[in-house]
Parts: C-alpha cells; sequence; structure tokens
C-alpha cells in the first residue's frame, strides 16, 4: 500500500477534496483517509504554522509509512501575477526563518510554477513587500517548509499545491491576533473583533469567496496529480 500525506492546516482547505473520505482523530490532529486502487490518500490538519504540520505528519506516521507528502492550503499573494481564487503547484518553498530552499517534485515544473516562502506569521500587506523582495517567491504560507523538511528527512518526494486567498495589496485584520501558540484559529475572536468595525467586512466577504475557489481548484489540481 502506497500511502500519500496531504497536510493542510485548516479543515476549510480540504473539504472538497476529502468529501466522502472517512473521518477520524489521532492525538487532537483530524484525518481523513481515502483508498484508490493500490494507494492511501491520508490528509490531515493540526493548525497553523510548521509545529502544527509537524503534529500532523506525525500523526499520519502512526497509520504507516509514508511514501509521498503533499503541502496543501491557502496562501497569500507576493506578487499580482498570483490571483485570489487561483490554485498553483508550487515549484519550491523557502523557510523564512532558516532561508533553507527546497524544491519540489512538481511533475509540470515550468518558469511559471511560483515559489514559495514559509514565514511564522500571517503577512499582512507590509510584509508581502518585504518577503517578496527578500526572497523572490511569488506566494507566502506557514506551514509548508516543515513538510518538505520532513519529505527530505524520510527521503520521500515533496510537492507543495496551494490556493491564493488574499492578494498583494489586500488589507485585512491582523489573524496573528486570533491564532493560538499551538496554531489554532480562533473564528469566534475574529467575529467579535469584526462586527463593530464594519469598513473589514467587504474585503473578509471578498477573502471568504477566494478562498472557497481556492480550495476548488486545489482540490482540483491535487486529484489530478494524485492521479497522474
Amino acid at each position: 500500500m502506497r500511502r500519500v500525506a496531504i497536510i493542510a492546516a485548516m479543515p476549510g482547505e480540504l473539504h472538497p477534496l476529502v468529501r466522502g473520505w472517512r473521518q477520524e482523530r489521532r492525538a487532537g490532529v483530524a484525518i481523513w483517509r481515502h483508498v484508490s486502487g493500490d494507494n492511501e490518500w491520508l490528509a490531515a490538519c493540526a493548525g497553523a504554522g510548521q509545529k502544527a504540520a509537524t503534529r500532523a505528519v506525525a500523526a499520519l506516521e502512526q497509520i504507516g509509512p509514508l511514501h509521498a507528502a503533499f503541502s496543501m492550503g491557502w496562501v497569500g499573494a507576493l506578487d499580482a501575477k498570483y490571483a485570489p481564487g487561483a490554485a498553483y503547484e508550487v515549484a519550491g518553498v523557502i523557510d523564512a526563518q532558516t532561508g533553507e530552499r527546497f524544491s519540489s517534485a512538481a511533475s509540470n515544473a515550468r518558469a511559471e510554477n511560483p515559489w514559495l516562502v514559509t514565514s511564522s506569521t500571517v503577512a499582512d500587506a507590509a510584509e508581502k513587500q518585504r518577503l517578496a523582495a527578500s526572497y523572490g517567491a511569488g506566494l507566502v504560507d506557514m506551514e509548508a517548509a516543515a513538510v518538505a523538511r520532513l519529505a527530505l528527512m524520510r527521503g520521500i518526494p515533496f510537492h507543495a499545491v496551494k490556493g491564493v486567498s488574499d492578494g498583494v495589496n489586500d488589507t485585512l485584520p491582523d489573524f496573528n491576533r486570533f491564532i493560538s501558540p499551538n496554531g489554532v484559529f480562533h473564528t469566534g475572536r475574529l467575529i467579535l473583533f469584526v462586527l463593530p468595525r464594519p469598513w473589514l467586512w467587504p474585503a473578509l466577504i471578498r477573502m471568504g469567496e477566494n478562498s472557497k475557489c481556492a480550495s476548488l481548484r486545489m482540490a482540483e489540481l491535487l486529484q489530478n496529480l494524485l492521479c497522474a
């Protein structure tokens, strides 16, 4: 049985992909499983950040050895050519904390495949400009570098499929204040913060719509890669 790990931060990133899959929990990590022929696809999410992604991988390894790893989820655009709502197979990942670079096993790597930088926080518009200038990346997330590093340590292929939830110049609330140290995003706290601030509503509504579109397109792209 060939096991493929798919690591995300939040269930919403996975929902279009894992609809109908068997669900369980291990050590506080949400897991979805699906068998296709000789392949078992295992999806997991444990929260935002590299520590949470590491916990998700560890939970899947309790099931059995992994033979490939995918990082999947929403990202911010660092370049206007990467449109909100679109999904991309990533050419490689840069860890902003360590400077490490990890190439992906992208099956159709081309010049237009973006590089992604993994940050320790949710990047606002100013931070996006800094990351783009510092690393030449097109996208930013908080988890992919951990998945890439673990895949390299285990000698298995690494892929990243990412969907753009917010554009390079979008003005949004500081989401970092709603993420706990263990990577859990507190939606209720965000709602309470936003309700008395109606000027934030349009941008958040757009982000929600973009995120739904991005999840659907990620699922389509990932399914094509898994079935190739």
